[in-house]
């Protein structure tokens, strides 16, 4: 496997020594003041397969149209380990990053962020390495425990660990009647910001507009609908 920070192969204790590492890095500040665009970050690919197609889209904010769109494939080798997805990830997520001219103000990754085992899901991990605001919206839980929201469109329930019960992330109902998604800050983002971010990016869907016009974007890519590269789209 890769080290995401140095491209060197790296033994799973290292792995782990990395993330208990780019923990230390995380910043939980508030969001940019004056945010005027918001990324959303995806992945398709099969479980155990090595072919990934990655995609981050751009959006302006708060009134979610898109106006980019970064699209990579990319060979990854790096086994298929829960608690340590994000070094399958980051990589290709890496590659798009680098092909945007003008990065967005804010990242939504298809993931969590802190509301992992070691602090740090995807979103975490991605953000560290670029050092830039990130926010982890995963449709599944990963780590922790929560009551489940109220039934009605913006309820909400903490995350927290089991064992210090220290709060996560939240669980948000985003629709009325449906599975509610996991929310975590990444980097340089704080619980407050996070979920006021994703609130404000809810249109029609169950998941926010970024991840799901990323979702949306790598899945026609793989396709072939959508080529490889970087689009403005205006």
């Amino acid at each position: 496997m890769e080290d995401t920070t140095t491209n060197r192969r790296i033994t799973f204790p290292e792995a782990k020594k990395l993330q208990e590492e780019l923990r230390e890095k995380l910043l939980s500040i508030p969001a940019p003041e004056k945010m005027t665009t918001i990324g959303g970050a995806d992945l398709s690919f099969n479980r155990f397969g090595t072919t990934f197609y990655a995609g981050i889209v751009i959006l302006s904010f708060p009134d979610m149209k898109l106006i980019g769109r970064s699209l990579v494939k990319m060979e990854v080798h790096f086994p298929y380990v829960p608690g340590y997805l994000s070094f399958r990830e980051v990589p290709p997520l890496l590659l798009a990053w680098n092909q945007i001219p003008v990065k967005p103000d804010v990242v939504v990754l298809d993931g969590h962020g802190v509301a992992h085992p070691r602090r740090m899901g995807v979103a975490a991990h991605f953000g560290c390495v670029v050092h830039h605001p990130t926010i982890g919206c995963a449709k599944k839980k990963l780590y922790g425990e929560y009551k489940e929201p109220l039934p009605y469109r913006d309820a909400v329930s903490p995350l927290t660990d089991p064992g210090t019960k220290e709060i996560l992330g939240y669980v948000l109902r985003t629709r009325e009647k449906v599975k509610p998604v996991f929310i975590s800050p990444g980097n340089m983002m704080n619980m407050d910001s996070s979920i006021q971010i994703i609130k404000q990016c809810m249109r029609r869907h169950r998941l926010p507009e970024p991840t799901r016009m990323a979702h949306e974007a790598v899945n026609m890519f793989r396709r072939g609908e959508l080529n490889e590269g970087y689009e403005d789209i205006q």
